[in-house]
């Protein structure tokens, strides 16, 4: 079967290719209405694969009523263009005769004839195609800065103050750095290649060597030029560059939903009591204590750092919160002290080494915006913003998935060049992750904050809500039926919904797995079949191991379902997720310029991009 990335994969595709077809529709419509339509040109349009592929064909014919070309055939300039292209004439002597007031001399009569004929050699598709591939090849992508005063502003640019390379070779990562410096006015880019080969096949495809008179040869290869200059290239390098950036766009945001959902899926520690450590040094480190459903116990803030110095106090503070409420385990926030801080904890640990104190370092992105957020001020309305920050580290160890569900996505901080692509796009491609991931894992429906919940398949932000609020006022769901119960659930979002939402400990022990509703009398002819009870079945593999799949394929349930439903029966509810496990730090290892060549180090992977992995040693 298909998973979840490659059916978004279609999803996608499918959303794109209807754009595309609608789009098509409408370019053969206009085509049809100024009689352009040729065979070969509405095979060239149907056959195009990407919408900027069709607007190259379309550009030549999209209607124009302010163009040079149309202004000179409104004077009467387009039959003694197309004489003096398809006649052995002077240029000069087909003007004979033509008068009008746009266009008073042999000069500006000249000038439009050659607008006319460079738009009607534009709408030679096959043409311009071949000139597309052929300057493709030599097009180079080169990089200038701006003006001398940019030099100081902008030297985090400064590898592209004067920097070119093969179009075609340059990394998505790099590409997106100087597009950013073009952005912020610091570097100029622009598109460079070879230019006799295309005029040579311009002047080929329209044997202008062998034309006569002379002056008629000069005049029309003057044209060659102008067309090829002024109106095919600047288009083409347009095109080349967009091609690349939108493939470089892609693969950034490829890159963001990978860190993404490792992130998203990285292993729990589970339901453990978690002291929650915020660093800080004028402002102070802030401690939140959290039991194993996440509910804040104590929290308070110590000043172990310049100007208080407090370090003795901090250490008795640190200890006292630990011993008072049995913490299992201290996340230390990565930001700022964050190395200072994990000294300071660790140096309480070894005084107190009775406690079996565990010290993981945790991932601070997002954190303060977690805690400035309307969704924070509504779970901890009591809690300091400040506070906060502790209490989400703590969660998040705990379970990474349902507290980072709460934080924009594009705020985790895990992107390369996050800021420099289509955030639409962006923003679409990080939440399809979310969803994949929830749904992947699964919730418990009796503990879910709305903000996983929104997540699940079939639900949006208002069910959640009032799954929440219905849990509030009625108590815990015994089953998936009493779902049903809520307001504006209904038998479709239920349908949809009800495999991704768990039950634990309920009245039907299969609400506790990721079997649907609809697969029940599946499984009750099974345990039939097997002469056991549902309970019995569930995680027995010795039973489930000799049910024969083909057994029970009928017109309602096909042999990949059933198998599908055994191998949950055989591991329910199994989590995705790897194990937990911390790395260990070296205390004696602070700074970059400790390390040396050859030396191995545990550490924890925090971003990978396409020019390298960012590693917290």
């Amino acid at each position: 079967g298909l998973d979840d990335t490659q059916l978004r994969q279609l999803d996608t595709r499918l959303s794109y290719l209807r754009d595309l077809y609608e789009r098509r529709d409408k370019v053969i419509e206009s085509l049809k209405e100024q009689d352009k339509l040729s065979d070969d040109l509405l095979a060239r349009v149907n056959a195009a694969e990407t919408k900027s592929a069709l607007e190259e064909i379309y550009a030549p014919y999209r209607p124009k009523r302010t163009s040079k070309s149309f202004k000179a055939k409104e004077a009467g300039l387009g039959p003694i263009a197309e004489k003096i292209f398809a006649e052995a004439v002077d240029p000069s002597d087909a003007l004979a005769g033509f008068s009008h007031d746009d266009y008073p001399d042999t000069e500006s009569q000249l000038d439009a004839i050659q607008h006319i004929l460079i738009d009607d050699w534009a709408q030679n598709i096959a043409l311009t195609t071949e000139l597309k591939a052929t300057f493709a090849k030599t097009a180079v992508l080169k990089s200038l800065v701006a003006s001398e005063e940019k030099k100081e502003v902008g030297k985090k640019f400064r590898d592209y103050f004067d920097f070119s390379e093969n179009l075609s070779k340059v990394p998505s990562h790099r590409l997106l750095a100087m597009l950013r410096g073009r952005q912020e006015n610091v570097l100029g880019l622009k598109v460079d290649g070879e230019d006799a080969a295309p005029l040579a096949r311009i002047e080929t495809e329209y044997n202008l060597e062998t034309i006569q008179p002379q002056a008629r040869q000069d005049f029309l290869k003057q044209t060659a030029k102008l067309f090829w200059l002024g109106k095919v290239r600047p288009s083409i390098e347009h095109s080349l560059l967009t091609e690349k950036r939108l493939a470089a766009e892609t693969e950034a945001m490829n890159v963001f939903a990978e860190n993404l959902r490792h992130l998203l899926l990285s292993a729990p520690a589970g339901a453990r009591t978690t002291l929650g450590v915020d660093p800080g040094i004028r402002t102070g480190v802030k401690l939140a204590v959290v039991n194993a459903s996440g509910d804040v116990l104590a929290h308070s803030t110590i000043y172990p750092f310049a100007p208080k110095d407090d370090k003795a106090g901090s250490l008795t503070e640190l200890a006292r919160l630990c011993r008072e409420f049995n913490v299992d385990l201290i996340a230390v926030g990565n930001g700022t002290a964050s190395r200072e801080t994990e000294a300071l904890v660790a140096e309480m640990m070894a005084a107190n080494s009775d406690l079996k104190l565990t010290r993981v370092s945790v991932s601070e992105a997002g954190a303060s915006v977690y805690s400035a957020s309307e969704l924070a001020s509504q779970e901890l309305p009591e809690l300091d913003v400040s506070i906060r920050g502790a209490v989400s580290i703590a969660r998040r160890l705990q379970d990474p998935l349902a507290e980072l569900v709460k934080i924009d996505p594009k705020s985790i901080g895990v992107g390369q060049y996050q800021h420099d692509v289509n955030q639409t796009g962006l923003a679409k491609t990080l939440e399809a992750v979310v969803e994949d991931c929830v749904n992947s894992v699964g919730v418990d429906v009796n503990t879910a904050s709305a903000a996983i919940l929104g997540y699940i398949a079939g639900l949006n932000k208002s069910i959640a809500q009032q799954i929440v609020e219905f849990r509030k006022e009625n108590g815990r769901f015994d089953n998936r039926q009493s779902l049903k119960k809520v307001p504006r659930l209904g038998e479709r979002t239920f349908e949809q919904a009800a495999g991704f939402l768990r039950i634990q400990d309920g009245s039907e022990p299969l609400d506790a797995s990721a079997v649907h509703p609809e697969s029940y009398a599946l499984v009750s002819k099974i345990v039939e079949a097997k002469a056991t009870t549902v309970k019995d079945i569930i995680g027995n593999t010795e039973i489930i191991r000799q049910v024969n799949a083909e057994e029970f394929a009928d017109e309602k349930f096909g042999l990949p379902t059933i198998k599908d439903v055994l191998s949950e029966l055989e591991k329910p509810g199994r989590d995705p997720r790897p194990e937990f496990r911390t790395a260990k730090f070296r205390d004696d290892i602070t700074e970059v310029a400790q390390l040396s060549e050859g030396m191995q180090l545990e550490g924890v992977v925090t971003n990978v991009t396409n020019f390298g992995a960012f590693v917290d040693v």
